[in-house]
């Protein structure tokens, strides 16, 4: 299995990052309150898809942990039963996490999904940890890394499960993603230590620290976009449904995280020619530059015609693609061949 661990946490990686784009749909399609509970929906592994099966009826069979909406409000099975022909309060407990009582079978499911991709990344972390140990002899910090991201992992199931308790709260929502990129790079980490040490860049101490600004940079303007991102949510909310609206008076967090796209584009711009003039071999600084380019377009798109479908998806997940490769750009300038000062 040794031979195959690089190929295995390369899959997994890909596999947390399906969950980021799953995550980003349920944010395109305001599906995060899908499932009002965790980690079943609506007390089922399989949730339902027609409002019949979330009300009270006669004749029909309920489990412990089931879930009804009766009146606007959310109601839990407390044993196994049988209905009658009357409702029966005694085997009914009001649901306490919340008071969100909405079903829209179409956010049930892309919230349905999401949770399943976070169960398969979950699973090939796992996974990668137990094909670890083929390296605990040569290199421990593998191993151990592998098996931090595997308790990294229940960590973030357990964000999500605060994420839907708290309604949406956008703080636990930053961090949820936060924790989400802080997963990619430990996996990267894990990546870049079990494969061989060969290397064609050229270390440069100053480009090295300005990677580690612009990565900086980048994780600053997620989280100032999570903000903005909070905004618009607020203006669908409030029943505004013309997506022209939604930025025709922003807040101060637009601004200011419009005019740090302009930072993070300087900042790569300057890695990007420095890279070319001192021939270091950063070849994934071209990756970044059209990463930032497509990451603006998809900006623009949205604050001037008006949030096209599929703008605000491709946003957040070309962002958390951008940490990534910026961070193994930070792993490769680790290796030296030679001094360029």
């Amino acid at each position: 299995m040794k031979k195959h661990f690089t190929t295995i946490a390369k899959t997994a990686l890909v596999l947390v990052y399906l969950v980021i784009i799953a995550g980003a749909l349920v944010r395109m399609t305001g599906s995060g309150m899908g499932c009002p509970d965790w980690p079943k929906c609506f007390g089922y592994y399989v949730p339902p898809t027609d409002i019949k099966e979330l009300t009270w009826s006669e004749n029909h069979e309920f489990k412990k942990g089931q879930v009804i909406i009766k009146e606007e409000t959310l109601l839990v099975a407390k044993d196994n039963f049988t209905t009658s022909t009357e409702f029966d309060d005694s085997h009914w407990e009001k649901y306490t996490k919340h008071d969100y009582a909405i079903f829209n079978p179409t956010h049930t499911w892309v919230e349905y999904i999401n949770r399943l991709f976070g169960a398969l990344a979950g699973m090939g972390c796992f996974l990668m940890a137990i094909a670890s140990f083929k390296f605990w002899k040569q290199n421990k910090k593998i191993t151990l890394l592998s098996w931090l991201t595997v308790f990294m992992m229940g960590f973030q199931g357990w964000l999500g499960a605060t994420v839907v308790y708290s309604v949406l709260n956008p703080v636990k929502i930053t961090i949820h993603m936060v924790m989400a990129l802080l997963i990619v790079a430990v996996i990267l980490y894990i990546i870049q230590l079990a494969r061989p040490k060969e290397s064609l860049k050229v270390f440069n101490p100053m480009f090295r620290n300005i990677l580690w600004i612009s990565l900086l940079l980048t994780l600053i303007q997620v989280v100032l976009g999570t903000q903005v991102r909070q905004f618009v949510d607020e203006q669908v909310k409030s029943g505004i449904g013309n997506e022209y609206l939604w930025l025709s008076k922003p807040e101060l967090s637009f601004y200011f995280h419009r005019t740090f796209s302009f930072i993070v584009l300087l900042t790569n711009l300057f890695l990007f020619l420095k890279n070319r003039k001192l021939n270091l071999g950063f070849q994934k600084i071209n990756w970044v530059m059209v990463l930032i380019s497509v990451e603006i377009l998809s900006g623009i798109a949205m604050y001037y015609f008006h949030f096209p479908f599929g703008s605000q998806a491709i946003h957040l997940v070309i962002a958390s693609i951008l940490f990534g490769v910026q961070f193994y750009m930070i792993l490769e300038s680790k290796k030296p061949i030679q001094s360029n000062l």
